[in-house]
């Protein structure tokens, strides 16, 4: 695909980023406004916590399956064009969701709103790894990564307000905004030629299924449909291994650095995703606190991470993406383990906790993103990209059922016991990631 040449093109790129990192902004934000409604809705249609978080769990699937998608076609198609129909898709989402009166309702709206907010994450890492140069482009990744912080962080305020004084439907409304976004960014992103190319939609099938099911499996323990997940994965390896240009490239699977940088990403969006979805159950069960206090808890710990994440960017510049990398481990194991000593005492603890959390997963998500673009070549950074994205949404997608679940299992009352129970299982999850990153930078030392 023809693209102008970033150095020519530099200045205007930081403002693009920006605009961007605004549009993440509030298609971020959507995702969490509703964890801290999640209690009223389980209350309203009479649902399990596990089903309840389907909400949170289906429209994390989409997105999986939406974005690897968008990032393969933006091999063949513009990113402004695809961009811009996701926007769209993304809208008349928000204007359904807003009419919903039952449970059905409101989870289509938010399957199709993942529809359309699929392209932006996704798309956005890749222009800045198409566009931006190496040297500032951890920066540029880092305010991409700042803007979805900013969005967890102000999601739960301004989703517990809305919630508290008007009703969950009015957070639809919200994400309507993102429709200005429209001209600025068709005027802001490059043109870029449409390059010929056949998109391997049965393999896209098979991969949507394949997750769909593994994700069903977590939430219920059914072995049924961890069998349909195996089969489709692997009729998926076989096509894959068959089709000239399939869905998802061979040669990253079986890159094991690659794989490394997946599996690291996989168990910090299964630990934030976690976190978040129980952090509002436990304020509701445990303190009782409405849906305002919720997000004002959860806000500083998000703001934090937002405004680091600048900072993060250039260590990542300076430092390099291991050192980056070791340092969001260590911040993220040391939340789960706050979470599980401390957050039962008061709320504060949580406050205290989520900061750690906050923080590490904006540093994890920023410095593995630029490692994959580093260690990827230029024609498979849209395919990496978008692997890596999937990851991301099928853990959060693993993070929010595996929460609900292993909390619903302490008993109907949901107490102290449930909650730390849910912590223990994200203290070992880190240390498994804290193994493969150790494992990763010995693979990097004997590749020197």
């Amino acid at each position: 695909m023809k693209t102008e040449q970033p150095t020519k093109t530099a200045p205007s790129y930081t403002k693009t980023v920006a605009f961007l990192s605004l549009t993440i902004w509030l298609v971020v934000m959507n995702t969490t406004m509703f964890n801290v409604a999640l209690p009223n809705i389980l209350h309203e249609f009479s649902l399990k916590p596990s089903e309840g978080a389907w909400i949170v769990s289906g429209y994390s699937i989409v997105l999986a399956i939406g974005t690897i998608t968008y990032t393969r076609l933006s091999d063949y198609l513009p990113i402004r064009r695809l961009i811009i129909i996701g926007i769209i898709v993304f809208g008349l989402g928000s204007l359904s969701g807003f009419f919903a009166n039952s449970f059905l309702w409101l989870l289509l709206s938010r399957l199709f709103q993942a529809a359309g907010a699929a392209a932006i994450p996704g798309l956005s890492m890749v222009f800045a790894s198409r566009f931006i140069p190496m040297a500032v482009r951890g920066r540029a990744l880092a305010m991409i990564a700042s803007a979805s912080s900013l969005g967890f962080g102000l999601g739960p305020v301004v989703g517990g307000v809305i919630t508290d004084y008007l009703n969950w439907n009015y957070l639809f409304l919200v994400t309507l905004l993102v429709i200005v976004m429209i001209p600025v960014l068709h005027k802001m992103l490059p043109a870029e030629t449409i390059r010929k190319g056949a998109f391997d939609i049965w393999g896209a099938i098979m991969t949507g299924v394949g997750v769909t099911f593994f994700l069903l499996f977590i939430s219920g323990f059914n072995w049924i449909h961890l069998a349909v997940a195996l089969v489709f994965f692997a009729a998926l390896w076989i096509r894959i291994h068959k089709v000239e240009l399939p869905f998802i490239q061979p040669k990253l699977i079986r890159d094991k650095g690659y794989r490394k940088i997946l599996y690291m990403s996989y168990m910090g969006f299964v630990t934030h995703f976690a976190i978040l979805l129980v952090m509002p159950l436990m304020l509701k069960s445990i303190f009782d606190k409405n849906p305002t206090t919720m997000g004002l808890i959860i806000f500083p710990g998000a703001m934090l991470s937002a405004v680091a994440a600048i900072y993060v960017g250039r260590l990542i510049d300076k430092y390099g993406n291991m050192r980056v990398m070791v340092m969001a481990h260590c911040l993220l194991l040391i939340s789960t383990i706050l979470f599980f000593f401390l957050s039962p005492i008061n709320e504060y603890m949580t406050m205290l906790a989520y900061m750690f959390t906050s923080f590490g997963f904006s540093s994890l998500s920023s410095s593995t993103t630029n490692e994959v673009s580093r260690v990827v070549n230029r024609d498979l950074v849209g395919s990496g990209m978008g692997m890596k994205q999937l990851l991301h949404y099928v853990g959060s997608a693993s993070g929010s059922v595996i929460g609900g679940l292993i909390v619903e299992m302490g008993g109907v009352n949901y107490g102290v016991d449930a909650f730390r129970n849910t912590f223990l299982v994200l203290i070992i999850a880190m240390i498994l990631s804290f193994l493969i990153l150790l494992f990763y930078h010995r693979q990097l030392k004997k590749a020197v």
